[in-house]
């Protein structure tokens, strides 16, 4: 595991911990994004597009009565995963008495299934506590597990950033992350908008049927002097300084990175 996924997979764990493991996880669908660095430290995010959710409540349970503690590859996980749901599934026909009722237990498996009431109530409470956070402009519950959401805010880098994390919607999605360094570096990262097969750093909303949804471009324009990054076309040279820009497809499997450094003394 490289360090940038260890840090994330164990910033996931803790988040969780802390919130009781009663949170959404979040991946982008379509989207564009930007963030604009100033020299002078100040920054300007925006993310426009969908949001994706996974409810943890519905995903099996990954925990287990096994007193094994070999690690199974990606490949088992998703056949365990996929054989829990089908056993679950035929364990509620098999004790179901009525017809209705078996009826109903295949339709929550069923993806084009509509809403619950019970769904939507919870998907549109997310919506407001998120509404409430400086930043958001608009978010807007759109069915199936999507919002359409339009966000922006501009500050100055005294601290890190980190896209998006609110406990009152209880739900955690760290799209991007911007971290500060004391020799005046500061790397930004988006872990979110990459695919990673590492299982730790997949709980943290990279994997699944959210993303094959994930398509959109994520821009870093900065006058900042650039350090590093990896994008393999390289920086182009815009009106406002230097432009990297990386495309984002459900193939992407290396999250954009690039370290800044800011002149000393700001």
């Amino acid at each position: 595991m490289n360090p940038t996924t260890a840090l994330y997979a164990k910033t996931g764990s803790v988040l969780l911990a802390l919130m009781g493991l009663a949170a959404c996880m979040m991946s982008p669908g379509k989207f564009t994004s930007s963030l604009d660095i100033r020299a002078d430290r100040t920054f300007t995010f925006a993310y426009q597009g969908e949001v994706i959710v996974t409810d943890l409540d519905d995903m099996p349970s990954s925990s287990g009565d096994s007193d094994s503690d070999e690690e199974t590859t990606g490949d088992e996980a998703v056949e365990d995963s996929t054989a829990s749901v089908q056993t679950a599934l035929y364990q509620q026909v098999a004790m179901t008495d009525e017809p209705g009722e078996a009826v109903d237990a295949a339709a929550a498996t069923d993806e084009n299934a509509p809403d619950s009431e019970e769904k939507i109530v919870k998907m549109q409470g997310i919506a407001e506590a998120l509404m409430k956070e400086e930043g958001y402009r608009s978010v807007r519950y759109v069915g199936k597990n999507k919002f359409e959401i339009d966000y922006r805010i501009t500050g100055k880098l005294d601290h890190g950033f980190i896209f998006p994390f609110n406990p009152d919607a209880q739900a955690i999605f760290p799209f991007v992350a911007i971290e500060m360094r004391k020799d005046g570096r500061v790397k930004i990262s988006a872990p979110g908008f990459a695919e990673n097969s590492d299982s730790k750093s997949a709980a943290m909303g990279g994997s699944g049927k959210s993303s094959a949804e994930r398509s959109g471009i994520f821009t870093l324009t900065t006058n900042a002097e650039i350090i590093s990054q990896n994008q393999e076309d390289g920086a182009t040279t815009v009106p406002q300084g230097k432009q990297i820009q990386w495309k984002i497809t459900p193939t992407t499997d290396t999250a954009p990175m690039a370290v800044l450094k800011f002149a000393t003394g700001k």
